[in-house]
């Protein structure tokens, strides 16, 4: 199927569903490197407003990736729900913008948002998020609401959780306690606690596991640890015994990429259901964690769609968040700036990224999270980083990362640091997950409406961290 669209005089034409996505994206390097993008503000304009009058029928008749090779559009279709799509089938992806809007001012918007979820395809979101402006983005998932649980519970309404990224450039044990002991007093950890490894030795994570869980029993923190490594290493760990909280891994939205990653759908499943079978969870049973980011398909060179046309990345990162939903994790975040200025060239390209990722993850139904996040080669800076993460405060995100200082010194990234944690829940009076802000009030770290106090750790049952291995 090909579309026009007639501007001031300028016919545009868009050769297929796949051009007409790519074309309507806001402007980032990555579609520029992958030869996708818009031409010009006027061709991008005329694709959008093509984009607009698209109804969303046509995302079930035109797929992006083909179904015959590709499993992430199987399971897209496939575990489509008709009878949740009934309420919006006659909507155009501008009418859904619409219908978003409107439900925002309703009283019962996260039910009304959440009973849709199933049936729309991550194309459908994708679509209708290009021809969103900031605000939209922010304020549509501000009204939708997406819980998990393990130890605690992520995603309530008002809360913010963050990750704990204790990370250590030889995974020395006494650095990593240092980091963690930083992070917790500061009132971060409540969504993870989790450490990217500087290896993958499967004895070398299982180290890590056991210092990890020795802290949370010693101490009694209501928290989920996890060692990044592979999910295959992880799953050997579960078999050995070792005390495995959360299942990571990181994802895409191509069987391409995330063979490149080393799994695929049967895998991820394999591994959703080891995590659950320990049952070490307390107030639910969601064990994965998972990552994506805007650009891992093309940086696999597994962006190719139909026609042999390229993928803008937006879209394929959002066809990640069907692989997400379909095992249920605990945390999802896209790790926005990760991959670097060939992929969201400045501060600009990775605010909007972050905002269209955390919107069309929540959206799916998935309890979304960002990694707020630059390269050291990127046209960004702190600032940028606060501005993003300020704005998914207000968005409602489920949890962001935080590092000592904000400087991650194993991975070679600007992050946020554990007081811009602070920062964002004093500003926007936000609080952390309610299991892990009634142990901060047990031990005299957090005041009534759960705002950090000063602890003189001398006096601090958490003084003898740092000596726990």
């Amino acid at each position: 199927m090909k579309f026009s669209q007639t501007i001031s005089g300028t016919t545009y034409e868009f050769d297929g569903l796949v051009d007409l996505m790519a074309k309507a994206t806001p402007r980032r390097s990555g579609d520029e490197l992958a030869g996708c993008a818009a031409q010009s503000d006027a061709e991008r304009a005329a694709a959008a407003w093509q984009l607009a009058d698209l109804p969303l029928t046509t995302f079930l008749d035109e797929q992006v990736v083909p179904y015959e090779s590709d499993e992430v559009t199987r399971l897209i279709i496939d575990s489509h729900d008709r009878e949740a799509f009934r309420v919006i089938s006659h909507l155009t992806v501008g009418g859904l913008r619409d219908w978003f809007l409107e439900t925002a001012a309703r009283d019962d918007s996260a039910a009304r948002i959440a009973s849709v979820a199933r049936g729309l395809t991550p194309e459908m979101v994708a679509a209708t998020s290009k021809i969103m402006r900031n605000q939209d983005l922010i304020l549509v998932a501000s009204a939708a609401t997406v819980t998990a649980a393990f130890r605690t519970t992520i995603g309530l309404p008002g809360t913010i959780a963050t990750r704990l990224q204790p990370n250590h450039p030889t995974d020395d044990p006494r650095g990593i306690a240092a980091a963690t002991l930083d992070g917790l007093l500061m009132g971060c950890g409540d969504a993870v606690i989790g450490i990217n490894p500087a290896t993958d030795s499967p004895h070398a994570t299982s180290d890590l596991l056991h210092l990890l869980d020795d802290i949370r029993q010693r101490f009694a923190i209501p928290m989920q640890s996890c060692v990044l490594s592979h999910v295959t290493t992880t799953v050997d760990l579960i078999e050995q015994g070792a005390p495995v909280d959360l299942v990571f891994q990181s994802i895409a939205g191509t069987e391409g990429a995330n063979r490149s990653f080393g799994v695929d759908i049967a895998l991820l499943r394999e591994a959703n259901e080891a995590g659950r079978s320990l049952r070490r969870g307390t107030v639910g049973n969601n064990v994965m964690y998972l990552e994506t980011g805007q650009g891992s398909a093309l940086s696999a060179d597994a962006h190719v769609g139909i026609g042999g046309k390229p993928v803008d990345q937006q879209t394929l990162e959002t066809r990640a968040y069907a692989v997400a939903r379909d095992i249920e994790p605990l945390l999802i975040n896209t790790v926005v700036g990760f991959i670097g200025p060939e992929y969201l060239y400045d501060g600009k390209q990775i605010i909007r990224a972050g905002l269209e990722d955390h919107f069309c993850g929540k959206i799916l139904g998935l309890p979304m999270g960002v990694d707020v996040c630059y390269t050291n080669h990127a046209e960004a800076d702190q600032d940028d980083m606060d501005t993003l993460l300020t704005l998914l405060g207000v968005a409602g995100a489920a949890f962001v990362i935080a590092v000592p200082g904000a400087d991650d010194v194993m991975l070679g990234y600007q992050s946020l640091s554990f007081h811009d944690a602070l920062y964002v829940r004093q500003a926007l009076s936000l609080r952390p997950a309610p299991e892990f802000e009634t142990w901060l009030a047990g031990l005299g770290m957090a005041d009534d409406d759960g705002r950090i106090l000063p602890v003189d750790l001398a006096g601090s049952p958490l003084r003898s961290l740092t000596a726990a291995r």
